[in-house]
């Protein structure tokens, strides 16, 4: 992969709170004989903060 931009913005809509994830990539891939895959697959993990928990 060359490149890759990833872009997170939050915003609330009334009672809800939404996260928008933008991911720009660009996969390239080249051979002199056989073959070559370029893949764009992302993985992207999204994890909720617990607030107020004592331990």
């Amino acid at each position: 992969m060359n490149r890759m931009l990833v872009k997170t913005y939050k915003y609330k809509a009334g009672k809800n709170q939404y996260i928008v994830i933008q991911i720009f990539q660009k996969a390239v891939s080249s051979v002199g004989h056989g073959n070559a895959l370029a893949s764009n697959a992302v993985n992207v993990k999204i994890f909720k903060n617990v607030k107020g928990r004592k331990t």
